[in-house]
């Protein structure tokens, strides 16, 4: 299956760690190309063309000032990216506390209990967008 042009959607766009490092540099405040370059030491070139590719996608927004173009994050369009990782967040932290509470029983051999290390099969309110 071919794979699709990362200007085709943010998920596409921010698979690009060096994109991933722009956003989260403009993530505070916007800043001028020029400010990115030098804080990232990315050629000037390339933080341009990934600039236009997360532009085009909708991830940042621009504001020319004379001759300098000034880009800032869209949060609004960030927010689908955030929700789908928040899936994941609540995976791994289920996931911790089972490690926590295993290594808790371990450590307390007093309750007679055998630590079980065995994976546990996943149950559907693991990924359920309700819980947190």
């Amino acid at each position: 299956m071919a794979r699709a042009a990362t200007t085709s959607d943010a998920f596409n766009a921010v698979a690009e760690p060096r994109r991933r490092e722009i956003l989260n540099y403009l993530a505070l405040q916007e800043r001028p190309v020029g400010e990115i370059v030098a804080s990232l030491g990315f050629e000037q070139p390339s933080v341009s063309k990934h600039l236009r590719v997360l532009l085009e996608v909708g991830l940042v927004n621009v504001r020319r000032d004379g001759r300098r173009m000034f880009y800032r994050t869209n949060a609004e369009a960030i927010r689908p990216l955030h929700e789908w990782t928040e899936t994941f967040e609540r995976y791994w932290r289920h996931q911790l506390s089972r490690v926590k509470e295993r290594a808790e029983r371990k450590s307390n051999p007093s309750n007679g209990a055998v630590p079980d290390f065995s994976p546990s099969p996943r149950r559907k309110d693991d990924f359920d967008s309700n819980k947190n």
